[in-house]
């Protein structure tokens, strides 16, 4: 009997290939030559370099890039099986958790040295770029990402701008002269799961900016900055960014890979099942188990779980979902393909001992869901 061990991490209590690992263990209690798959999932959100890491038999690279502030940093990625593909998650190099709440600044914050773990990627020979750009601490449009690509951006005065998104309003001239030309070969694909533009009320600087450390004043100067940004860069590339759904993402990353990379946007889970082989690796599987710490009606909207099902409901195999916690709107996921939806708490106890019980109640749990099909 097969079984897809496609699970998500139970934040904060194991990582996504701990979870299969466990789902493994119940299943074996029950059917001892099980043949089992194990995928470790994400959603294109933190994780998503370990889970394909781990899902493709590749490894973890670690570089020294600079920092949101411009001090030095230990930043990773990771390196697919194939070797062929990096999957990057900016907030390695560029995230709001490698900073203080009282030294957020996105007037001066860099997306620097997520250009540099790209640059360092395609030294390995990679021909396929997997960016996840959630968590950012940048404002800064994507300029220091492309700054240590090669491009230049300069004010009046010929002088390259200084890092952060307040200094974009000085913007001048755009000169791609000295792109790494390795980019213009190497397919690259974005973790996006919002819509955003870049400028307007629902953009970058109003709906992220002040989670990043902006004042009511400082929003209004990083969104002027960012029209101005947007028109220079429909004057000297012909492209017009501004609206574009996705570009407001990562404090307009998403507006600089698009307009300078050539990027495509998509959904997180769609990009982790297609570089895992999920589908295909799903053929003959009995039953499909999959989960993460939460589940909600919330789910629905590009979570793992809803897309390990979305993916299996093609292939008519049931599905089991397992969640250390169960929470509101739970119950839409039956017309969308789950079989079951399970709780794995065994007992009332505090969070921290539920944190630490998560293995063991989750080996728990699939053993009773296999003695239950086996009862079949």
């Amino acid at each position: 009997m097969k079984f897809i061990l496609a699970p998500d991490s139970f934040k904060e209590s194991m990582s996504a290939k701990k979870a299969a690992l466990a789902m493994e263990e119940g299943i074996k209690r029950v059917f001892p030559d099980a043949e089992c798959v194990i995928i470790p999932m994400a959603d294109g959100g933190e994780g998503t370099v370990q889970s394909l890491v781990d899902g493709t038999n590749g490894e973890i690279v670690k570089v020294e890039v600079i920092g949101p502030l411009g001090e030095k940093v230990e930043a990773e990625y990771g390196l697919l099986g194939s070797g062929q593909t990096a999957v990057i998650e900016m907030a390695s190099a560029s995230g709001l958790e490698l900073l203080k709440k009282e030294v957020r600044n996105p007037r001066i914050t860099t997306s620097f040295g997520t250009g540099e773990l790209i640059k360092h990627a395609l030294d390995q020979g990679v021909k396929n770029i997997l960016i996840g750009i959630g968590g950012s601490a940048t404002n800064d449009g994507g300029v220091g990402m492309l700054q240590a690509l090669g491009v230049s951006f300069k004010d009046k005065e010929g002088f390259e701008l200084p890092y952060g998104g307040g200094n974009l309003g000085r913007l001048h001239s755009i000169d791609l002269s000295g792109i790494d030309k390795r980019l213009y070969t190497t397919k690259i694909e974005v973790a996006c799961d919002v819509t955003n533009p870049l400028i307007g009320k629902n953009g970058a600087s109003y709906i992220f900016g002040p989670q990043k450390g902006a004042t009511a004043e400082v929003v209004e100067e990083l969104e002027q900055n960012l029209a101005h940004y947007a028109h220079m860069i429909k004057a000297e590339l012909g492209i017009d960014i501004a609206t574009v759904e996705g570009a407001g993402a990562a404090g307009g990353l998403g507006a600089g890979l698009l307009a300078f990379l050539n990027a495509e946007l998509k959904k997180g889970i769609n990009l982790v099942i297609e570089h895992t082989n999920l589908k295909e690796r799903m053929i003959g599987a009995r039953y499909v188990f999959t989960g993460e710490g939460s589940i909600d009606g919330q789910t629905v909207f590009g979570k793992t779980p809803f897309g390990v099902s979305s993916t299996a409901r093609e292939l008519n195999i049931p599905v089991v979902a397992f969640a250390g916690k169960i929470g509101k709107g739970a119950d839409i996921l039956y017309d969308y393909g789950f079989t079951a939806i399970v709780g794995i708490l065994r007992e009332l106890t505090s969070l921290d001992e539920a944190l630490k019980m998560g293995p063991e109640n989750l080996v728990v749990a699939v053993e009773n869901v296999c003695r239950l099909i086996k009862e079949k």
